[in-house]
């Protein structure tokens, strides 16, 4: 499909999950309009030749298995892997207080944040929150103020001269977020949040909020934008970008393979934990679908696994970040990601074939390498690649802003990752 058809969706996708919760829940009810079956992870499980199905974990973390005809111990499969968390602020538990007549809530920041696009935006609040309701049951929802509540004020050029040279954030200091006027003695937030999901879900009979994970998000919707419609400006580009690409090319690719999708949390924050890539949730569903420990390994040398995760394009106005002939360009298609290292988990067996597969579909691939004296990042690669064995490649969008609260990416590039994607998903070899 052309972008211009493609990245509708995106955004949709994208204004829809301002949390990891919520990004699951809509890949979840895009996956059960396709037709695939909710397994739970408590019960019996009896897969299928030809079966669709999904699982989740924590709400937060979702693998989605297509099968074919061939047993997986025979054919492999093709594993696509990206996240669901984006780097943000937290709302702390004991949050809520009055300073200087303003009701402010402590926050946390979460993963590795640009922190100055926070400031001065009209921010609202999203996650999940767990409950007793008046018969004394406990639960949880999500809930989603889905409108302006909260914005971090920057401190006036009067008041700080040096703030276009040396200006530092002290995050625990400087990001509270202000949400109304008050004086006196503060009200409890959790009373706050009682009054809005009494607002927002009545049905609920909710008694007490007991507790909650909560972050703040940037009300301003996803757009395309450019003077000729080049490029799209969100927020959790990095990496609900690849979340939604990745479950449109598992949906719509032709063929016969057993193809899976994984989308785990915390990559932001290490990956370990009971939903993230170094926790067991992939290991777990490969061990139930293969049956036993040489069916598993049978499977895995079948198999091959791409990363998918943004990759940072070559900035007009900072070049020099780059190693000058590894520089991405938007607009001119996925990029391969490459590490001594190891930091992204690219050989050059999962390289040739990705490039193989993208000159099939006409798609154009490109090539990143961190400059040696720079640090590099990492994604859920090669840990997933160091948990189960498989081989593993490293791609993603080029992306400008990686981490800010808005990033830039090209039109055109999800278009290309869905196409070279599909084509992975298909691919027999």
């Amino acid at each position: 499909m052309p972008h211009q058809d493609f990245n509708p969706g995106l955004l949709d996708f994208i204004r829809r999950s301002p949390t990891p919760f919520h990004a699951v829940a809509r890949l979840r009810e895009q996956l059960l309009a396709a037709g695939f079956s909710e397994l739970d992870e408590g019960e019996s499980w009896r897969l299928e030749a030809g079966g669709r199905y999904l699982v989740t974990r924590n709400g937060s973390s979702l693998i989605a298995l297509q099968l074919g005809s061939r047993l997986v111990a025979e054919a492999g499969l093709r594993l696509v892997g990206a996240h669901t968390d984006s780097p943000c602020l937290r709302i702390k538990p004991n949050a809520g207080d009055c300073n200087q007549g303003c009701y402010q809530l402590g926050v946390e920041v979460y993963g590795g944040a640009l922190l100055n696009p926070w400031f001065d935006r009209d921010l609202s609040i999203a996650g999940r929150v767990s409950y007793r309701d008046a018969r004394g049951r406990l639960g949880s929802t999500l809930i989603d103020f889905e409108r302006p509540v909260a914005v971090v004020p920057s401190l006036a050029i009067h008041l700080d001269r040096e703030a276009n040279s040396s200006r530092s954030i002290d995050a625990q200091k400087h990001l509270p977020p202000v949400l109304m006027s008050c004086t006196g003695e503060p009200p409890a937030w959790r009373e706050l949040l009682l009054e809005e999901l009494r607002r927002e879900q009545p049905g609920l009979d909710v008694d007490a909020v007991l507790d909650f994970e909560l972050s703040l998000y940037d009300c301003q919707p996803p757009a395309v934008t450019g003077l000729r419609g080049d490029f799209i400006s969100a927020a959790r580009l990095d990496n609900l970008l690849s979340c939604h690409t990745g479950l449109r090319s598992l949906i719509d690719a032709d063929g016969d393979q057993n193809r899976l999708l994984v989308c785990n949390d915390h990559e932001e924050v290490g990956s370990t934990s009971a939903s993230g890539a170094d926790g067991p949730f992939l290991k777990s569903v490969l061990e139930r679908l293969c049956g036993d420990a040489e069916s598993l390994s049978r499977c895995i040398d079948r198999s091959w696994l791409v990363s998918a995760d943004n990759a940072h394009a070559v900035h007009p106005n900072y070049a020099d970040r780059h190693d000058s002939a590894h520089g991405p360009r938007l607009n001119q298609g996925p990029v391969i990601k490459v590490n001594a290292s190891q930091r992204y988990a690219t050989s050059s067996d999962t390289a040739a074939l990705f490039r193989h597969l993208c000159q099939q579909a006409g798609v154009p691939v490109q090539d990143f390498v961190m400059r040696s004296d720079l640090a590099c990042g990492s994604t859920i690669g090669p840990i997933t690649a160091a948990a189960i064995g498989v081989r593993t490649l490293d791609v993603g969008v080029p992306t400008f802003a990686m981490h800010s609260l808005r990033e830039l990416a090209g039109a055109r590039d999800p278009d290309y990752l869905y196409r070279a994607l599909k084509a992975f998903f298909a691919h027999e070899g």
